[in-house]
């Protein structure tokens, strides 16, 4: 994890791919990257490279041009439990109260940990696949409502949408 810019770069997954030519085989890497700033913003990338560090460097880059912005509950957690489907890969990410932690696996640990997610439950189901995994995870909160999208929709207060916990 390194951080640059106040941004934080974690890689995900590398894979070796091989081309068989005449002269025997070429290997080349590919390397999945996410990249965030703690607070919200984040983006994914997938690059390919004949070196390990010249594939992360270019995903890194990548990952930089695509951040997205994503509401935050508190800047700990997400509004509302959350269900997220891409190919294969099946996601479901729920609120968690404060204290919690990060309760997820692999790929979705990491897309929580550059977005600034402090407390939340996930579980992965069906592919184990990290591409298929973090892609589902990123359209489940990109779907994600906050009460400000919502007032805005509504022409209604914050207050009037939001219930009061006592």
């Amino acid at each position: 994890m390194e951080k640059n810019n106040e941004l934080v770069e974690k890689l995900v997954h590398i894979n070796r791919i091989t081309k068989v030519v005449k002269g025997g085989r070429r290997f080349g890497f590919s390397a999945l990257v996410v990249v965030g700033n703690q607070n919200g913003k984040i983006g994914i990338a997938h690059a390919k490279a004949k070196q390990v560090p010249d594939a992360i460097k270019k995903a890194n880059e990548l990952a930089k041009r695509n951040l997205i912005h994503i509401p935050l509950r508190e800047g700990r957690t997400i509004h509302h439990d959350i269900f997220g489907k891409d190919g294969a890969g099946k996601i479901k990410l729920r609120y968690a109260p404060k204290g919690t932690g990060i309760i997820a696996g692999g790929p979705v640990r990491a897309v929580c940990e550059v977005l600034g997610i402090k407390d939340i439950v996930a579980k992965s189901i069906g592919t184990s696949n990290p591409h298929n995994v973090i892609r589902a995870c990123m359209k489940a909160l990109s779907k994600q409502n906050s009460p400000k999208s919502i007032s805005n929709l509504r022409n209604q207060k914050i207050s009037e949408i939001v219930e009061k916990r006592g």
